[in-house]
């Protein structure tokens, strides 16, 4: 990419087992030793990240997210390929790293502020704001093993973005802190994103990743197997966890004409045939719905094998991927028993569509279990596209309808 903020090329990272600390000594000169063993955490990674990008890094324990943001940040060196930075890096990797349990947060921001390249002037004209993004109170001058995980999660974000850096690097840190510091952080993200710092996120909280990011990188066993826009990245790797757990799945996707993602998957021993969105009790399904207008989705599922049970679920989710609403048959306690190949099962989800203005999609999935994870037979994400209007009510904005009211008095 032209104008690359960040570039990386063919890099890879091996780590050897020499059997010996004699053998690994004479290796660093060059000379030629025998291995016990080798492990690429990661080999053959190439991208580029543009100024005010955002990037999340996705995929499951041990894929190599960790090792490529300690490669960026130069906390490893490759053992292959380079890597190119074009300017001032924060990261924020591991809890505590370069933090003393016995200092002070206070004296913490000096220590680690120094390991980032802050001089104690500027360290002193910084404390005010940190201590006061931080919000730890008293304890910022208490020992940090007096501090909760969330606590020096606190102290290390609020360290790492004192600063506006070119680029900044953020690993599961922040998936330690309380539901309204993490709020707190994205919103600081979401404005250096906007100023034109280039962002690195690895997290498993895929709703976050929708939000914030552009582009998404789904790495296994130290490779990118795909590299595209947030909703295709991880519906797909929602499709591959299931594939895992399950038997081979076949795995379609698309993107629609009016831009929504279609994933498919499942082994098909059950699969929905048609569904279809309609007014309640009309016949002809529709494609848009008003705000406080009851709804049915009915779908018509065959039954291909003999199943021990059947559970439907549906989701509705906004144009961001924000999941709005979903249920199943398992927590409604409405499993189908021993279904047997052959059948065919009418499933009718009936609903007020308290929904606000806007387009929506509702996905579909048929499994074993609580959750497609297990057995999955069939799910469709974004099967139906609607869109919701309003000619019932008085203006609003958000996803929900509130039947809400003022009270007002003058004195």
């Amino acid at each position: 990419m032209s104008g690359a903020f960040l570039t990386l090329e063919r890099i890879g990272k091996c780590y050897v087992d020499y059997g010996s600390n004699l053998k690994r000594f004479a290796s660093w000169f060059g000379i030629e030793v025998a291995r016990r063993s080798e492990y690429w955490a990661l080999r053959d990674v190439s991208f580029d990240l543009a100024k005010g990008e955002a990037l999340a890094v996705i995929g499951p324990n041990g894929a190599g997210k960790s090792t490529l943001l300690k490669l960026i940040t130069g906390t490893v060196r490759p053992t292959t390929g380079k890597i190119v930075v074009g300017g001032q890096v924060s990261a924020i990797l591991e809890l505590g790293l370069g933090f003393n349990l016995e200092f002070t947060g206070r004296q913490n921001v000096y220590q680690a502020g120094g390991l980032m390249g802050l001089s104690e002037h500027a360290l002193t004209a910084f404390m005010p704001q940190i201590e006061e993004f931080a919000e730890l109170g008293e304890f910022f001058d208490h020992p940090l093993r007096t501090y909760s995980s969330g606590m020096q999660a606190r102290l290390a974000f609020s360290l790492a973005t004192a600063v506006r850096p070119d680029l900044l690097i953020v690993d599961e840190i922040l998936s330690v802190g309380d539901s309204y510091f993490q709020h707190k952080s994205f919103d600081r993200i979401r404005e250096f994103k906007g100023q034109g710092t280039s962002i690195v996120l690895v997290t498993h909280a895929l709703g976050d990743v929708r939000v914030l990011c552009n582009r998404v990188l789904l790495l296994d066993r130290g490779k990118i197997i795909r590299d595209g826009l947030p909703d295709e990245v991880t519906d797909y790797y929602n499709a591959i966890i299931a594939e895992k757990e399950n038997a081979k799945l076949s795995i379609e996707q698309r993107r629609l004409k009016d831009g929504w993602l279609y994933t498919e998957f499942g082994n098909f021993m059950a699969r929905v045939e048609t569904i279809d969105l309609f007014r309640a009790g009309e016949p002809v399904p529709v494609h848009t719905v008003q705000t406080g207008e009851e709804v049915e989705v009915r779908a018509r599922i065959s039954i291909n094998s003999n199943l021990e049970r059947l559970v439907i679920g549906h989701r509705i989710t906004d144009k961001l991927g924000n999941v709005i609403w979903g249920t199943n048959t398992w927590h409604t306690r409405q499993v189908i028993e021993n279904v047997r190949a052959g059948q065919v099962v009418f499933s009718t989800l009936r609903f007020t569509c308290s929904l606000g203005p806007g387009s929506y999609a509702l996905s579909f999935g048929a499994h074993r279990d609580q959750h497609h994870l297990s057995a999955c037979y069939h799910k469709a994400d974004n099967r139906i596209v609607f869109d919701v209007v309003n000619d019932s009510y008085s203006y609003f904005i958000g996803t929900a309808h509130l039947r809400a009211g003022f009270t007002l008095d003058v004195e």
